[in-house]
């Protein structure tokens, strides 16, 4: 039998205070909707002399009233602790893959900057892994998944064909009147 380590039974004893399921998850939805209500002023300014403050005490008041309220649903805390446990494994695997084409750089520093079409991939593809990670901690994945792999499989041969004929009409078209953005201002036509 192998024995626990130490730091182990200090996550386990932390873990039955409760400070995994609701210390932590408190603590962030406090933060971030402090945050959001100081940064967006909308509950409003007081004016003092010729300066602005926001109104931190009523911005905090409404802060933890909703993270009383959502540590109150443990539902609402496990699709937190799901969705940021995920979240982190998609920054993780961002990182790795960051590193990864680095490498292929000699001695010149790897930057996006230069790559536009790098960084809207990756933020498209940040974008869709989130709403997949969301998705699933809702356990709303697999429905989704069912009712399309429901509809193709439903679907007969020439309907299938029909559709695809069309979008791929529909792309060359959109392909032949579309023109890409020019730099500088168009010039102007002589009479």
């Amino acid at each position: 039998m192998v024995e626990e380590s130490v730091f182990r039974a200090a996550i386990g004893f932390l873990d039955k205070l409760g400070v995994y399921d609701i210390i932590l998850p408190f603590l962030l939805v406090f933060t971030l909707v402090f945050a959001i209500l100081e940064k967006t002023k909308i509950l409003g300014v007081e004016k003092v002399k010729d300066q602005e403050y926001t109104k931190k005490n009523i911005n905090a008041m409404v802060a933890f009233v909703t993270a009383f309220l959502v540590i109150a649903s443990t539902q609402l805390v496990a699709v937190i602790n799901s969705v940021m446990a995920n979240v982190v494994l998609l920054l993780i695997l961002s990182i790795c893959f960051l590193m990864l084409v680095g490498s292929f750089y000699s001695d010149k520093e790897f930057s996006l900057e230069n790559s536009p079409k790098w960084v809207t991939f990756l933020m498209v593809f940040m974008f869709i892994g989130i709403i997949l990670i969301f998705l699933n901690a809702l356990d709303w994945l697999e429905t989704v998944f069912g009712a399309v792999f429901l509809l193709f499989t439903s679907l007969d041969a020439e309907w299938a064909a029909t559709t695809l004929f069309l979008l791929i009409i529909i792309g060359f078209i959109w392909y032949v009147t579309h023109e890409p953005k020019r730099a500088g201002k168009p010039e102007e036509v002589k009479k």
